[in-house]
């Protein structure tokens, strides 16, 4: 039996899930309203996950658009929520890397990539490939951590991540100013809605752990709950943090 990958890792801890990122409901619908969607917005999200911004919005606001996403599991429970809220005429769903996906220039008003920058290499790079499809007057949503405040030296370590992977708040703010946009609305996480993120997942975990007693990748499955776990209780949820910002393209 083949181990399990970190995206099949990820299918299981957000089983649950429908928001793949540490943001509320009414969070999710926050960041609509700070983008001014409206009736007739059409979207193009990359990395969408279960389609739960798409499908929501569609409801609420009226938009309509198309998502991205290599995960088959996610892309299921997309479309089961699209026919669920009534709004599959308005909104569509595709596998696919994200990071290879070529758009028709102009043709998207809101492009967005929420918490799923590694698709471009980075934050640098996911707007370098959202800015062609996004028309004139059109907006960039990205979802990006940030360092709330400076991490201890072993926090890099148990978060498997580099000193540059992330900045702090105005330093993103920078970086997305240096691949040419600038920040005009956001809409960020706070210490509840990580926890939902983040404890849900230890409740999906566990639920197959205790349901898969004798399936021999249960060592695999054990080892993510626990440091994620660990993880989240000693440094991410003090010095992590996570937002949605809203981009106008600068150039």
């Amino acid at each position: 039996m083949e181990p399990f990958s970190y995206l099949q890792l990820h299918e299981i801890a957000e089983a649950d899930h429908r928001i793949i990122n540490p943001f509320t409901d009414d969070k999710l619908m926050a960041v609509g309203r700070a983008a001014h969607v409206t009736s007739g917005t059409r979207i193009l999200d990359l990395a969408c996950g279960k389609g739960e911004m798409l499908c929501r919005w569609a409801q609420e606001f009226g938009t309509t658009g198309h998502g991205v996403d290599i995960s088959e599991v996610f892309l299921a429970a997309a479309r089961a929520r699209a026919e669920e809220l009534a709004v599959a005429d308005r909104v569509s769903f595709e596998h696919g890397d994200a990071g290879e996906h070529v758009a028709e220039p102009a043709s998207y008003d809101v492009m967005s990539c929420l918490g799923a920058t590694w698709i471009g290499g980075g934050i640098t790079g996911t707007v370098a490939l959202m800015l062609p499809a996004v028309r004139p007057g059109g907006l960039l949503l990205v979802g990006e951590p940030y360092w709330s405040d400076p991490p201890p030296e072993e926090a890099y370590a148990a978060m498997g991540l580099g000193v540059e992977d992330f900045a702090s708040l105005v330093g993103t703010a920078d970086r997305l100013a240096a691949a040419g946009t600038e920040v005009v609305e956001m809409v960020l996480a706070d210490g509840d809605s990580w926890d939902r993120y983040a404890a849900a997942q230890w409740w999906a975990l566990s639920t197959w752990l205790r349901d898969n007693p004798d399936d021999p990748r249960r060592a695999a499955v054990q080892e993510f709950f626990e440091e994620g776990r660990r993880t989240h209780l000693e440094y991410q949820r003090r010095y992590f943090g996570w937002g949605v910002f809203v981009l106008r393209p600068s150039r």
